[in-house]
């Protein structure tokens, strides 16, 4: 029920099972170890993830003004529509407090459009018009409601996976909680990345509870490796298969049973031998952020704590936790 590929240490899972039972020893060993795992016949589509490619290549091929009539709104705390280039900033080095290391952060090399469920009225999405790109609206619509059955059968393999009721996760978990973004990482000279001068993504974690990615053939993903601190692991992309991760609200509701672990986009893998007018591939992906309901309080699963296995964590409200990071992330944009 779960592979390896030569020289790839992150597991890859069959979601196929009728009986998630069968797989639950499996995911509990890959949350535990790297918060990361492959999950191939996982639902979605290839034909349709395809497509969704497709699609978010022709939104970011539009004109900058059009993108932009579709600009996120100025509350940090809300992260759907678009987001132009340099507007992010999303290496964990934004907690730092000190106002002098913040002044050196470089922001990412990225533009991305976030969308959801158009019944989640509060967060409201900012869809382009139907006569600038027809058609991008009906098919992401349809992309996320197929995510969010992927999703209720992660949620209910790793809650059997903590020996939970399989039906633990998803409660918390309706379909108007989760964020659908389509990233563009546009071609960038080698040097600048190599010098510290650009990024495309920082490393970071997910603050959610997990996400859903959809990568292209360039890749780029690098995880943290857990045996050596500061060295990354390459996160291929392998056809057929979406890569999961664990977030951090995932990491408290398990008092760290499963690790939130930093992951990354796109410097460590530079050749250095390059000259210096070498550029990236473009690149494009396509995570599907999913988080609890609107005000969910997370607290310590019944299986992951006791007498000498005490709490890490207070409750945390989650909203107010998921509005500290969005703040933190956009805190450099005036």
């Amino acid at each position: 029920m779960a592979e390896k590929q030569q020289d790839i240490p992150i597991p890859i899972i069959d979601l196929a099972p009728d009986d998630l039972h069968q797989i639950s020893p499996h995911v509990h060993q890959a949350f535990k170890k790297l918060g990361f795992a492959y999950f191939k016949n996982h639902g979605v589509p290839e034909t349709m993830v395809n497509e969704a490619f497709q699609w978010s290549a022709k939104f970011f091929a539009l004109p900058q003004q059009v993108k932009e009539k579709t600009s996120r709104a100025p509350e940090r705390w809300k992260p759907r529509g678009y987001s132009g280039i340099g507007m992010e900033k999303t290496s964990q080095d934004i907690f730092q407090t000190d106002s002098s290391v913040k002044k050196e952060f470089v922001p990412d090399c990225k533009e991305s459009h976030e969308m959801g469920s158009d019944l989640n009225t509060r967060l409201g999405n900012l869809w382009p018009d139907e006569q600038d790109i027809p058609g991008f609206r009906d098919f992401f619509t349809r992309f996320y409601n197929v995510c969010y059955q992927t999703e209720v059968k992660l949620l209910k393999v790793l809650a059997l996976s903590l020996g939970l009721e399989e039906s633990y996760f998803v409660r918390f978990h309706s379909p108007q909680a989760n964020q659908l973004r389509i990233l563009h990482y546009p071609p960038i000279q080698t040097a600048l990345l190599r010098q510290g001068k650009a990024e495309r993504t920082g490393a970071h974690t997910d603050f959610g509870s997990i996400t859903m990615l959809f990568q292209d053939h360039v890749g780029g993903l690098e995880i943290a490796d857990m045996d050596q601190p500061g060295n990354f692991i390459p996160v291929p992309y392998i056809p057929g298969t979406v890569v999961v991760n664990a977030g951090d609200l995932l990491m408290r509701w398990t008092n760290d049973e499963y690790k939130s672990a930093l992951h990354r986009v796109g410097t460590a893998t530079l050749d250095k031998g390059q000259s210096a007018d070498e550029v990236t591939e473009r690149r494009y992906s396509i995570p599907y952020f999913i988080g609890p309901d609107h005000h969910t309080m997370v607290d310590c699963v019944p299986s992951c704590h006791g007498p000498d296995w005490p709490k890490k964590y207070e409750p945390v409200d989650s909203s107010e936790y998921m509005a500290m990071r969005l703040e933190a992330i956009y805190s450099h944009v005036e």
